[in-house]
């Protein structure tokens, strides 16, 4: 597909433009090792390379169009230089353009917060489809448009791979499309040039320091989500969250709210909390949901406020709402033949670990023993690995300390790291396992019928990376394949 570059110019603030741009452009990059004939090259400014450094190599593999924020020193007179202010920023705008601004055939809404973007986004999308319509989404555990399923590497996708993917959906006739907005992808500019018809926050807690430096920063990452919206969208918050407000601050769109603890424009309430489900009183109407434990009931109400917002009629919304399972690998159990149940969740927060085990501890009906099984990834916010562990035995009978995604680290540095955590009074209760097959293998040896085993921070996950490779390990299979054995 070849478009005049002057097209995908629409809305660029331009400081300075050297050369032609009345001309046909084949192809966007900003990766110099993918640079085609008659590309566009965007020289971006990354955290540990620098696009600029590659603009004369990029020329030389057939590159005729640079967007660059400084111009070279040499300019080649067969090239069209164009100086802006934020190459990121630009990236978004001209991948819209490029591909007919796809997000402004679609009602497009975005979810962001700490925990419960995946679920949150999830229900909306089997919701939508639920109620008749084609509908496209877009998050961490996978891409689908109507039952077409695209794999994902990202939470939220490079604007090119975000706009070609909004413009299939496009194609197929999708009207709604849900998508994960992460905090990278806001400081990153991935989001720009999207138009949202609303946003929905779930919560923020301690998470991706290693990114943003501060929990502040964090925050507002978080909320310049909230600032790009137009009047006519809606932005709906969690109100019974401390920072929940703080993303409505400097909105132009419609500010609403939901809540279990206060009144709210969407209110629910827990009447009954079991491995059967939930039972909640929402906006006056008792009804029974398949998802478990508090944190759902937040996520369920999200759900429900976004399609009200979206002008769903309720009663249909909250039928078809009761009948729907949540994301792959969120509060995902299965039971052995000798009546063990093993819980397999992505959690990998402190909050989003005590949220777990706050549900399994209000849920579970008697003695019963809770064995958690948890690790620390390598590569990211080291800061939480200690809370981790600590937040595992306050509310665990045992803790086995494990490897997760190690990455490029030793994984005993980062189960070291994490044993940081743990207080002389809740040593007994823990050991360390590097190997996590033998720490699941091992859960099961130590748990007895009724005890509760849970698989904390992989969840939907089927690999485990160590330095750089992606190995098969699926945890969810591995606590299967135990159980059978136990029999």
């Amino acid at each position: 597909m070849k478009v005049q570059l002057n097209d995908i110019l629409k809305g660029v603030e331009i400081q300075q433009i050297i050369g032609e741009n009345q001309m046909l452009v084949s192809v966007l990059v900003f990766d110099s090792r993918k640079i085609e004939a008659d590309c566009v090259f965007f020289a971006i400014k990354g955290t540990l390379v620098d696009g600029h450094d590659f603009i004369e190599q990029s020329i030389s593999n057939g590159a005729t169009v640079i967007v660059c924020e400084n111009l070279p020193k040499e300019i080649n007179a067969n090239v069209t230089y164009i100086k802006v202010e934020n190459a990121a920023s630009v990236l978004g705008i001209m991948a819209a353009n490029f591909y007919q601004n796809p997000s402004h055939k679609l009602k497009l809404v975005g979810i962001t917060g700490t925990n419960g973007k995946t679920t949150i986004a999830t229900l909306l999308f089997k919701l939508f489809r639920k109620l008749g319509y084609n509908v496209g989404l877009i998050s961490t555990v996978e891409n689908q448009i109507n039952d077409q399923i695209i794999p994902s590497t990202h939470t939220t996708p490079n604007p090119l791979a975000l706009n070609s993917l909004l413009n299939e959906m496009v194609n197929q006739g999708c009207t709604y499309c849900f998508m994960e907005v992460s905090s990278h992808s806001v400081v990153q500019q991935r989001i720009s040039g999207l138009a949202f018809v609303g946003a929905v926050f779930s919560n923020i807690t301690h998470d991706h320091l290693d990114f943003h430096e501060t929990f502040d920063k964090y925050i507002k990452a978080k909320k310049g989500f909230f600032d790009m919206l137009p009047a006519s969208a809606f932005a709906l918050t969690n109100l019974d969250d401390k920072n929940g407000m703080v993303m409505l601050q400097n909105t132009k769109a419609v500010k609403k709210n939901y809540a279990l603890k206060q009144l709210a424009d969407y209110k629910a309430s827990v009447i009954e909390n079991n491995f059967n489900g939930l039972l909640l009183d929402i906006d006056g109407m008792e009804v029974f949901f398949k998802l478990i434990g508090s944190f759902n009931a937040y996520n369920l109400l999200a759900v429900y406020g976004s399609a009200i917002l979206l002008n769903q009629d309720k009663m249909d919304v909250l039928t078809a709402l009761s009948s729907l399972t949540g994301a792959e690998g969120r509060f995902d159990y299965i039971t052995s033949a000798q009546n063990i149940i093993g819980v397999v969740d992505y959690a990998h927060t402190p909050d989003a670990v005590q949220n777990v085990l706050s549900t399994i501890n209000d849920i579970k009906k008697g003695n019963e023993q809770i064995i958690t099984i948890i690790g620390c990834g390598g590569d990211r916010d080291k800061t939480k690995r200690k809370v981790m562990a600590k937040v595992a035995c306050e509310w665990s009978d045992k803790v086995i300390l494990t490897s997760d995604n190690p990455r490029t680290e030793n994984p005993q540095t980062i189960i070291e790291e994490m044993e940081e955590g743990v207080t002389p009074s809740n040593k007994r209760k823990t050991i360390s396992i590097l190997d996590r097959k033998e720490a699941i293998k091992t859960a099961c040896h130590l748990a007895k019928p009724g005890d509760i085993i849970l698989l904390a921070g992989k969840g939907h996950e089927k690999y485990q990376e160590i330095n750089g490779v992606r190995n098969h390990f699926d945890d969810k299979e591995i606590l299967l394949e135990q159980f059978k054995l136990m029999n």
